[in-house]
């Protein structure tokens, strides 16, 4: 992704207005003031929200904690901070089916780690937040029906009908890819590194595939560098690492569970967590910046059989869309500048040394 300041602000300005042009349109289409009105802001409903911003809180520690570990603490708590903000606003402004993890390279440079120390550590968080997946993912579907996961979809839409009652078709596909995925990266970087690097290389050398072999050859080559670092790591390492990305996902799943516990009590946590894994998972292919626009449609029509109006679903979605994006793309706005400050005064730095 070319990262530039023109570029960023086209993409923020892109991510954004495609968010409230669906939500516009949606609030246009169903909201109802007497819903909005019927809402009782009281002592409860203000210790939800105040629950929900801790588990902002908590999410955005988890990752802070896990680049402290991962770099045996070469950077201090407000560069872990730091970094992980980055790497949500890239995450904000890029399509979800592409990522914006791959930056976070570009950024623990930024803090003082070199560039092939943070690729290996970079695909280290990789496969972590695919393994999170891998391993919640059938705990939920053993604690929860698939009925109550996917939703009871009578909503009268056709179109809105289909597509929600194909999302366990999505799901399930996507998840598999996942799986696959997350399988190549275990063997490529625990089990077998130089066998999976010789096989992407062999794969990759036939003519079809050419377009894109400089980037295979690379990520084989990480996957033997990150091997050589992270197979020196003992279990205690392990333990801390995974901790901090579990505490980082549930953080984020419980934003919502917390914004439900706040204006609609009467819904089972229990579905309303599991219902978190569905939706991240069928928006991994987003299209759209950040999910933006798919993921205030989905919410609000996915999470719609737990709530009583649309209205109020509608309302829910803006508020859980505020705290898991709008206030990283503000966030990323504000200290992007500083990045590029900092990198043209290091960039200036190396040449007149280099003279």
């Amino acid at each position: 992704m070319k990262l530039s300041p023109s570029a960023i602000r086209q993409r923020v300005i892109i991510a954004t207005l495609i968010g409230v042009a669906v939500l516009i349109w949606l609030f246009h289409k169903d909201f109802s003031s007497a819903s909005f009105s019927s809402i009782k802001w009281n002592g409860h409903v203000l210790a939800g929200l105040v629950a929900a911003v801790l588990a902002v809180i908590g999410r955005d520690l988890g990752l802070a904690w896990r680049f402290r570990i991962i770099t045996d603490k070469a950077i201090s708590w407000k560069q872990a901070f730091r970094v992980d903000l980055m790497c949500a606003f890239t995450s904000a402004i890029t399509p979800s089916a592409m990522g914006g993890s791959a930056l976070a390279v570009f950024y623990l440079n930024r803090e003082g780690i070199s560039v092939g120390r943070a690729t290996t550590l970079t695909l280290t968080t990789l496969l972590l937040d695919e393994l999170f997946f891998v391993v919640f993912c059938p705990i939920i579907f053993m604690a929860l029906p698939a009925k109550a996961l996917f939703g009871s979809v009578s909503i009268g839409n056709s179109a809105i009908e289909t597509f929600l009652g194909s999302i366990e078709l999505i799901f399930w596909t996507v998840y598999a890819g996942i799986v696959i995925y997350t399988l190549l990266l275990f063997c490529g970087i625990l089990l077998k590194p130089h066998t999976v690097a010789a096989a992407i290389k062999r794969l990759f050398s036939f003519r079809w595939l050419s377009r894109w072999q400089k980037g295979a050859f690379e990520t084989a080559d990480n996957m033997v560098a990150t091997s050589a670092e992270v197979r020196r790591k003992n279990l205690r390492w392990w333990a801390q690492v995974f901790s901090a990305t579990t505490l980082s996902w549930f953080s984020r799943y419980l934003v919502v569970n917390a914004i439900f516990w706040a204006f609609v009590p009467a819904a089972s946590g229990a579905v309303v967590f599991g219902r978190q894994f569905v939706v991240w998972v069928v928006l991994m292919v987003s299209p759209t910046p950040g999910g933006s626009g798919v993921s205030e449609w989905l919410f609000t029509n996915y999470y719609g059989d737990l709530i009583d109006s649309l209205s109020l679903a509608l309302m829910l979605a803006l508020l859980w869309r505020i705290l898991s994006y709008y206030i990283y793309l503000g966030a990323g706005t504000v200290l992007v500048p500083s990045y590029f400050r900092a990198s043209s005064k290091k960039t200036e730095k190396q040449a007149l040394t280099s003279k």
